[in-house]
């Protein structure tokens, strides 16, 4: 025989909404939850999820297994689920929801810009995988002005002080101010672009992600704030990044 999926009320309106723990304590508590269009009070009381309609103030909940956020990195944060010392920037997040999510990839502790921050490991593993080639595209500010042999050489593949061997990258340069430019990779080693720009004697002064594979950074949200991925933003990862 089997087991139909049972999931506690306060628990599943905290997968489907972005609702603090307190929050949905107390509108259960109002009256503000039915279970098949019946008030439900009891935070306890066990839901099957496939099965149940469940509404929160009068709108149907949708269930979440898995949770996405955009988060847009302030610099001097680290892209870590804790740290003794330093803020991560899961502290961005209120404890409530906070519990299994994790940055996909890593920016730099200076860097600022687009993180996806999830719990879905599955898709973590497939965005991050060397075989899919995501592109990733960051603004950059240099010391020094760039020029077109700079171009060229991120074309062909910039090889690194060390040795190391990277793909080709676009460089595009503004054409009002060769200070700054527009860098797509579709590598992720440590510190790579800053150690391009070195590789070319220049300095990287301002790094900031615009753009992970299909994911582009909300301009609206200012940093150090988060939202919710829209349901057509987790299609097209899921879309473009399957097995």
């Amino acid at each position: 025989m089997i087991q139909k999926m049972q999931i506690r009320l306060d628990k599943y309106l905290s997968d489907c909404t972005p609702l603090t723990r307190s929050q949905i304590k107390a509108d259960i508590k109002k009256g503000q939850v039915t279970v098949n269009d019946v008030v439900c009070k009891d935070p306890g009381y066990k839901i099957n999820p496939e099965e149940d309609v469940t509404c929160h103030k009068g709108q149907r909940l949708n269930y979440q297994k898995y949770h996405y956020y955009m988060l847009n990195k302030p610099a001097g944060i680290l892209s870590a689920t804790e740290d003794s010392e330093q803020k991560t920037v899961l502290d961005l997040f209120p404890a409530d929801i906070r519990k299994g999510l994790f940055p996909v990839g890593r920016l730099d502790k200076d860097t600022v810009g687009l993180l996806l921050i999830t719990d879905d490991g599955e898709l973590s593993h497939r965005l991050l995988s060397p075989k899919k080639h995501m592109e990733k595209t960051y603004l950059v500010h240099t010391a020094e002005a760039l020029c077109d042999e700079d171009a060229t050489a991120f074309a062909r593949g910039i090889t690194l002080k060390d040795g190391t061997l990277l793909k080709s990258a676009v460089l595009k340069i503004d054409q009002n101010d060769p200070h700054i430019a527009h860098i797509t990779i579709m590598e992720g080693k440590y510190h790579q672009i800053k150690r391009m720009i070195a590789s070319r004697d220049n300095k990287v002064v301002y790094l900031k992600r615009i753009s992970m594979g299909s994911l582009t950074l909300d301009e609206t949200l200012p940093e150090g704030a988060f939202r919710m991925l829209n349901e057509q933003e987790i299609i097209c990862l899921m879309n473009n990044y399957n097995p």
